[in-house]
């Protein structure tokens, strides 16, 4: 929402804080977009100790973030700085935080990352947001896993639109602004007067008016107010002699500034954004002990009510709370134990508490389970390696996966009972007495299943991270989808992708950078491969299970697409998901003339129901590829 180097607030107290939290990298995306023609980024280390690095992407046209919205192009840009980034930081997972709809587009592209949309303000309530980003809003509340809020007034506006709302106030350093309470430490001058002073944006919502009344009427008190002035504070108190702004000062300078502070103001007009406000001073203010006057705003309320803030409504309202501060110094005892009971409650109002928080939130979210089915044919080497993986890459997303032994001959089943007794809860093996086929087996494993979303994989795949969860999305966003295939190395359709490289290792390095460039995009197909695809349980309910007549195998993958079109859902493949496949490992045993016998026979069988059968094609082109934003 802000540059690292902008006002230090929330934004940057949050990346700083979770960075501190949970050990991770934090990479901040700065609206100062450079402009550069390629593609790329530049990288500001802002904490080495901390993993804290901000993040300006290249941008061929700049955009401002608040008025405008990125076009096509702009948008291809960011996106392709971004994979880079990922690429480069070598990143698995993550939780992308957007802080103003402007990035909607970019972040819901990396569809494996949890989308949590920190609501900190209200958009609406300042001059310079675009009417569309109004709109945009709302699509982001709909599509964050988590939406985290700063108000009781923007929780009541957020959770209609929201999957998912926690409350995350705003916070304190507390212990940068503690040293305020030390005035003798920080050596500073024996100043003449009492003073009132404030700090912060003097902007729109800064109450000008009413500090001109106030000043008229403390003649013999100083007021600071310190910060950038864009309402014309200085022009309208020019004629008070005793009223300085010294303008915007940096972060760290600001415990000097607030420690000269015998009373401190939050004067904000009653307007929908402040109305809406959880002011981030107010904790800072009371880290130093200060006694607070402020403008009687909601999130204020709590704090009047324990007696840690006064509010008022009015210039006569505002005259008698800030004589009753300034003469709470005059018995010490009180005053000490005033200032104590601020700065103990300040002190459990951390940045640190708020990243716990938001951290407690992200773990107890309700997430869609998945069911995977995993049919396997002897090649326990290579079951054991797709089991493997599927723990490996679950990405926190509540996985269920049923192994169907269709009567192997090697040590399939015994790798299968071992493997269910190290999970039994998440874990089920299906020994099979005879060989089903493929569709059997499937069918005997959907039976069990009980995700909100079902997987059928082979076993001779390696799942990638966040692949579950990347899938997943595109339903998400798109209502008509019935059936959702990954691309992958080796298969015999449009979902195969040219990728360098031998082996496994290679080439699921070369994937990486595949699918980070194609965020967010899939493409249409007339045929999935049942090598891996993800359905929605809704509508495996409704086109019913696998034909198991198509047996061993071949063509149950066609049969069930055509029946899927049929009932008018969309088949696709996920640019940005991979899973690698080493193609027809099972089948491979049957024998050339046995394979051959198969394929026939079930190709009758398929064009008796469908007419006649197109075959497959590799794609020619990435022309099909098709934004899921659009």
């Amino acid at each position: 929402m802000i540059d690292w180097h902008f006002r230090h607030q929330r934004p940057q107290q949050l990346a700083l804080a979770l960075a501190r939290q949970t050990g991770g990298r934090v990479f901040y995306l700065t609206p100062h977009l450079l402009p550069q023609a390629d593609v790329g980024y530049a990288v500001d280390c802002i904490d080495g100790a901390a993993a804290v690095y901000q993040i300006a992407l290249h941008a061929a046209t700049i955009p401002n973030i608040y008025e405008h919205i990125p076009d096509v192009q702009a948008l291809a840009q960011l996106r392709a700085g971004l994979a880079q980034l990922w690429q480069n930081a070598g990143i698995d997972s993550a939780v992308c935080v957007v802080q103003h709809p402007f990035w909607l587009e970019l972040a819901r592209g990396f569809g494996d990352a949890l989308l949590v949309y920190d609501c900190m303000d209200h958009h609406a309530g300042f001059d310079n947001t675009a009417p569309a980003h109004e709109a945009r809003e709302l699509e982001l509340l709909a599509q964050s896993d988590l939406t985290i809020v700063t108000s009781d007034f923007l929780e009541a506006w957020a959770r209609p639109h929201a999957r998912a709302v926690a409350m995350v106030r705003n916070a304190a350093d507390d212990a940068h602004f503690r040293q305020a309470a030390r005035p003798e430490a920080l050596d500073l001058p024996p100043k003449p007067r009492p003073v009132v002073g404030y700090y912060g944006a003097i902007a729109g919502w800064f109450d000008v008016a009413l500090v001109d009344a106030l000043a008229g009427r403390f003649p013999d008190v100083d007021w600071v107010l310190v910060g950038d002035d864009t309402a014309g504070a200085r022009r309208a108190l020019a004629h008070h002699a005793h009223v300085r702004l010294p303008g915007e000062v940096r972060y760290a300078e600001l415990p000097r500034w607030l420690a000269t502070f015998d009373v401190c103001l939050i004067p904000f007009q009653r307007t929908p954004l402040t109305m809406a406000t959880n002011p981030v001073k107010v904790y800072e203010y009371l880290s130093a002990g200060k006694p607070v006057v402020a403008t009687d705003l909601p999130e204020l309320s709590p704090l009047a009510a324990e007696g840690l803030v006064a509010l008022a409504r009015d210039v006569d309202g505002f005259e008698r709370a800030i004589r009753a501060a300034l003469a709470e110094s005059a018995d010490k005892r009180q005053a000490a134990e005033a200032a104590a009971r601020r700065m103990a409650y300040a002190q459990q109002q951390t940045w640190d508490a708020r990243a716990r928080t938001l951290q407690a939130a992200l773990q107890a979210l309700p997430e869609p389970s998945v069911s995977v089915v995993v049919v396997c044919y002897n090649q326990w080497r290579l079951t054991q390696r797709c089991l493997e993986s599927l723990e490996a890459c679950a990405d926190g997303v509540p996985l269920q996966v049923i192994a169907v032994d269709n009567a192997s001959r090697d040590e399939t089943a015994e790798g299968l009972a071992r493997w269910q007794a190290q999970d039994p809860e998440r874990r089920r093996a299906i020994i099979q007495a005879e060989n089903l086929g493929f569709a059997g087996g499937v069918n005997a494993g959907m039976a069990h299943a009980t995700g909100d979303y079902l997987v059928v994989l082979n076993n001779d795949t390696i799942v990638t991270p966040g692949w579950a969860r990347g899938l997943r999305r595109h339903f998400e966003r798109e209502p008509q989808l019935g059936l959702l295939c990954p691309v992958t190395n080796n298969i015999g359709n449009e979902a195969r992708v040219e990728l360098p490289g031998d082996g496994p290792e290679a080439v699921l390095a070369a994937a990486r950078a595949y699918t980070r460039v194609h965020a967010g995009q899939w493409m249409r197909l007339q045929t999935a491969a049942f090598f891996c695809v993800m359905l929605p349980r809704r509508v495996w309910a409704q086109i019913g299970p696998m034909d198991e007549r198509f047996f061993p195998g071949f063509f149950e993958d066609d049969d069930y697409c055509r029946r899927l079109q049929a009932a008018g859902y969309e088949i696709g493949c996920a640019e940005d998901v991979f899973v690698y496949h080493e193609l027809s490992a099972s089948f491979d045993q049957e024998g050339a003339r046995r394979k051959q016998e198969i394929f026939e026979r079930n190709r009758r069988l398929y064009e008796e129901k469908w007419g006649h059968w197109e075959p497959h094609r590799y794609r020619a082109s990435t022309a099909e590829v098709l934004e899921s934003s659009e």
